[in-house]
């Protein structure tokens, strides 16, 4: 059968099994809706937290962008990963003890005051939004490839994917069905690393292959012959200032994304969440030391099946043809000599090649069988709606949970709360594949842009309001608006506006480390300068640190 064969079957079985998780999830009452009635299992729920947490940025872009920058590439590595950690060590087993649905009901709740609520929501809103605009560009490009549709008839299909399950089941239908989407990620991601890994080296394990083969050095000297700098080469793309503060921003911003706080809602009690972040910890390691090893394995055949060949010959080539249609691959003959040629100067390099299809282009280019081609398709399109379908409930919640029911309607009925999360949903869906089909940036870039604005919001909030009795209300609200309004208005800038990184180079993608400074200076002496929180608030986070035990329901309302 033809890949594209292939790939319909896939998608098909897979969507047909997404839409049943979502129709025997589905549920009437809020806390079922919001956080799947506080019931899921560890290992679930850590199978979960990875596929929410690996979305198309690490299936689909992340590996594209080591292949391209090199050792400066590792930013996505060591900030994910090492976010991930931080979160799971540091502030969700508190967060789960707390008890609440959302991260603006801890933020309100604990800084006792609905402002504080309000711009919580804001915030994310901000990140949630700008987060999801990826995913939805990921399932765009993967339609349009696999499936020959243009990416605003993918992004469509998508959608109704999403929104059936997420509307039905809300958190419940979520989790169980990114159990089953992760299932089908690893998996596709994990069998075309180890072919073309023991393609290259005749070693089937990604990251032995990568350590102890020569491939790495074969690549250096590549590069350089090309006029490229060596691949292992630091700081060849990105000063060292912007790696720092990309990586710091990549690592506060994991930490203070709403949708991966919420998984850890979902679980029965604290010891439960403990130990889903060590299991999503190994089901993420699975795929995070397996992506520098393909980014280099695809790199170098790209290069050795590209370069210097002739223009005709690359054109017949199957997959060529298929992804120039997509216009995220195209050759231009500039010197008019019949060959195609890669250098690193823009102006004379006669490929270019979008940095969004190197995992997928990858098995077609190693020549890997039809059915391995269409998996990887079926794992990109899980990655992207896994998180998809995450984010999405953090724009329902914020709305009419933290808003409507909160502030709004707080004599709101069952049926009135899941019906307002349902519809916001829906709204949210749409704005969804407006992003998809008028994408900001690469999926990974626009991505770093939500981690930033995560870092510069949430983290420093969430951080003082469990380990400092003595910040306030006045601080959190200023420390939030002041951290997010400077980095909205830097990313902005230096995106959409020409203006120049005018802080030590740093990029838009590090800049939310700067704004979560900013928001712990802000933060601190506001508190300081303003009273107190009232004593039930400091008892209540004293007791929120205590090792064992819920807190009374009283304690949070």
């Amino acid at each position: 059968m033809s890949v594209e064969t292939w790939t319909i079957l896939f998608v098909a079985l897979s969507f047909a099994l997404y839409l049943y998780i979502g129709w025997r999830s589905r549920v009437r009452d809020s806390s079922g809706f919001y956080v799947a009635g506080q019931g899921v299992p560890a290992i679930a729920n850590g199978a979960a937290t990875a596929a929410d947490w690996m979305s198309a940025a690490s299936f689909i872009s992340m590996a594209g962008l080591i292949s391209f920058l090199g050792y400066d590439g590792s930013i996505y590595l060591m900030g994910w990963t090492g976010g991930y950690v931080l979160l799971a060590l540091l502030l969700a087993p508190y967060l789960r003890k707390f008890g609440k649905y959302t991260v603006p009901d801890f933020v309100g709740d604990r800084y006792y005051f609905n402002t504080a609520r309000l711009v919580a929501v804001v915030a994310a809103l901000f990140v949630s939004l700008t987060y999801v605009a990826g995913q939805m560009r990921g399932v765009g490009i993967v339609f349009s490839r696999f499936l020959q549709v243009d990416i605003s008839t993918g992004v469509i299909i998508g959608m109704v994917i999403v929104a059936f399950f997420s509307v039905l089941g809300g958190m419940k239908g979520i989790t169980w069905t990114q159990v089953a989407q992760y299932c089908v990620l690893i998996v596709a991601f994990l069998i075309p690393a180890s072919a073309i890994a023991f393609l290259l080296t005749g070693n089937p394990i990604p990251q032995l292959a990568f350590t102890f083969s020569d491939i790495v050095p074969k690549l250096n000297q590549l590069q350089v012959d090309l006029g490229f700098q060596e691949y292992t080469q630091p700081f060849a793309n990105k000063s060292m200032l912007d790696v720092l503060f990309i990586t710091i921003a990549l690592m506060v911003g994991t930490a203070g994304l709403p949708h991966v706080i919420v998984r850890f809602y979902t679980v029965p009690d604290v010891r439960s969440a403990r130990f889903s972040a060590g299991w999503a910890l190994l089901f993420i390691a699975l795929l995070y030391t397996s992506a520098p090893a393909l980014a280099t394995f695809a790199r170098y055949n790209l290069i050795n099946t590209l370069h210097n060949q002739p223009i005709e010959q690359v054109r017949q080539l199957d997959w060529v043809s298929k992804w120039e249609n997509t216009k995220l691959l195209t050759f231009e003959d500039k010197n008019n000599d019949g060959r195609v040629e890669l250098t690193p100067d823009k102006t004379t390099s006669e490929i270019t090649i979008d940095p969004d299809i190197i995992v997928l282009s990858t098995p077609e280019v190693a020549k890997l069988a039809p059915a391995v081609i269409a998996l990887v398709a079926a794992g990109g399109l899980a990655a992207a709606l896994s998180t998809a379908s995450g984010l999405l409930l953090v724009v329902s919640s914020s709305v009419a949970h933290d808003v409507y029911y909160r502030i709004l309607r707080p004599d709101a009925s069952e049926a009135q709360r899941v019906f307002v999360g349902r519809v916001m949903v829906g709204f949210a869906v749409a704005l969804a594949g407006y992003f998809g089909i008028n994408p900001p940036g690469f999926v990974a870039q626009v991505v770093a842009f939500a981690f930033g604005l995560a870092a510069a919001s949430f983290f420093p909030v969430i951080l003082l309001g469990i380990f400092d009795q003595r910040t306030n209300r006045e601080g959190a609200i200023a420390g939030m608006l002041t951290g997010l309004i400077f980095t909205i208005f830097y990313i902005v800038g230096v995106k959409f506006y020409g203006m120049q990184p005018w802080f030590f180079g740093v990029s838009a993608e590090g800049i939310g480390t700067l704004g979560m400074i900013i928001n712990f200076i802000v933060t601190f002496v506001v508190s300081r300068l303003t009273p107190p929180p009232p004593v039930e608030i400091q008892e209540m986070v004293e007791d929120l640190r205590s090792p064992s035990g819920e807190l009374p329901v009283e304690a949070v309302h």
